[in-house]
């Protein structure tokens, strides 16, 4: 009899989100690891033959892009590169890059939180050291050529960053602001070694990367991405393409993304990201998202699409606004994203986070496309307008089913309402969605409602189920991702 962990990856990518599995969300920060931070080395893997043990069939990741200001996976220096944060260091000394002792030096580092100024002190001082022992590598200058689209600029842009102490692009010399040719020839030839670095950085990332998606598919774990729908504007992206965003001369953006009031907060939301001129990208044939999807698949074999309901229509605040409360609705590309991607790169396996307000357009450009919806078991008890379809009973198959996501608080932390103080809901609130639960459930106690609520996610005809780890763990509030 064949065994099932060995089957072929063709198959294993066809079966994506199709056939019915379950999965695990966990960052790779969460990991365990020996320098302050989770990592691409041997917790990862360790971590893939778990999951391969546990006879899951995925592992879904935030965005693994390098982080700014915050940060926040979700507001990433570049679409297409990699964090170097999460480096493993000690294939570096396997390779010789980096020695030994380097490592054993390692300053006493937080493990129960990731203190990111700490740990990029460290590990950015290895990363340094190794540079110099590898940048006369063949493999590196071949690297820079084969990705050398976004590559060179995105090199370009750090380097200029570390040169400013860090500044917003938009503060940069106005020649350098706008991306004058006499002054990015200038700069390249100023910061020829800095550039470089940034270069070595991405192809360590990329080859620890492929080596972990090899493991991966060895054990038959499909990795599932999540891409944001829109960039930081203080990223290599938009300093490169200007042209494609609402940007002012200055390169401030006119008008900025967010969603508006609604039951979690009275004035909306204001996240600040610059909006696509959507009108530039379809005379293009969207070649900046099919770019950009093409190097997403190259990482994963499932990609998760933020903000789902931004395709169709999104909420646009002038950027002068303080809050997201004096938006309005704009159509955005709909159909014609999804065509030119289709058509450059074939079936997708993709998951439309459909939260917030959906619209029958929504769901219908959705399920025109064959994606799976997102549903949330913790959304299903409340006063949400939406509770019903998030109610298990109501799924259809085609749908990715969680506890939570790494946005809420843990299941035992949301059940027993330990963030009581910071919480939209009143004790009464609490005190009704604890017994919709329990009834639900056909519970008598709270006792291991985590394993309780899990089952449930595992026993409805979703096809996909994918669990949050703390809720694996049972954790409380204090193991929340996002606060």
């Amino acid at each position: 009899m064949t065994n099932p962990r060995e089957t072929d990856v063709s198959l294993q990518s066809s079966r994506v989100l199709h056939a019915r599995g379950c999965g695990i969300l966990l960052h790779v920060t969460s990991l365990p690891g020996p320098h302050g931070c989770g990592d691409l080395g041997e917790h990862a893997h360790r971590f893939i033959d778990f999951l391969a043990a546990a006879e899951q069939s995925y592992w879904q990741l935030l965005p693994v892009g390098p982080t700014g200001y915050g940060n926040s996976p979700y507001s990433a220096q570049s679409a297409f590169a990699g964090n170097p944060l999460l480096i493993a260091l000690a294939p570096l000394v396997a390779a010789g890059y980096l020695p030994e002792a380097e490592l054993s030096s390692a300053p006493e580092l937080a493990t129960d939180r990731v203190d990111f100024a700490a740990v990029e002190r460290f590990r950015c001082a290895c990363l340094r050291r190794a540079y110099q022992a590898a940048k006369q590598e063949p493999e590196l200058v071949q690297f820079r050529e084969r990705e050398r689209a976004w590559l060179e600029d995105y090199a370009l842009f750090r380097a200029l960053k570390t040169h400013h102490g860090d500044l917003e692009w938009t503060r940069w010399e106005p020649a350098l602001r706008d991306r004058e040719p006499h002054a990015l020839e200038r700069a390249r030839a100023e910061l020829t070694d800095e550039i470089g670095y940034r270069c070595f950085e991405q192809w360590q990332f990329a080859r620890q990367w492929q080596a972990l998606r090899a493991h991966a598919r060895a054990r038959s774990i499909s990795l599932i991405g999540d891409l944001p729908i829109f960039l930081a504007h203080d990223s290599a992206d938009v300093w490169q393409h200007r042209d494609l965003f609402q940007l002012e001369p200055s390169g401030m953006p006119r008008v900025v993304a967010g969603v508006p009031p609604d039951y979690f907060s009275t004035t909306g939301q204001r996240w600040g990201n610059p909006l696509y001129d959507w009108r530039k990208l379809h005379a293009t044939h969207y070649a900046f998202w099919v770019a950009r999807m093409q190097n997403e698949l190259s990482r994963f074999d499932g990609v998760r699409l933020d903000h789902f309901i931004g395709f169709e229509r999104y909420w646009e605040v002038p950027a002068q606004q303080s809050t997201a409360e004096n938006g309005r609705w704009v159509q955005g590309p709909s159909d014609a994203i999804f065509e030119a991607l289709h058509g450059a790169l074939g079936s997708l396996p993709l998951i439309a986070e459909d939260l917030g307000e959906v619209t029958p357009e929504v769901k219908a450009l959705r399920d025109r496309w064959g994606m799976p919806g997102i549903r949330i078991l913790q959304f299903a008890f409340g006063t949400d307008p939406s509770a019903f379809d998030f109610l298990p009973h109501n799924y259809p198959r085609n749908a990715v089913v969680y506890t939570g996501t790494h946005d809420n608080d843990t299941t035992v932390g949301w059940f027993f309402a330990e963030q009581a103080d910071s919480s939209t809901r009143s004790r009464e609130q609490v005190e009704r969605e604890q017994r919709a639960v329990l009834d639900y459930l056909g519970k008598d106690d709270s006792s291991e409602i985590h394993w309780a609520l899990i089952r449930t996610c595992l026993a409805s005809v979703a096809n996909t189920a994918i669990i949050p780890l703390q809720d694996l763990l049972g954790l409380g509030s204090e193991a929340r991702m996002n606060r």
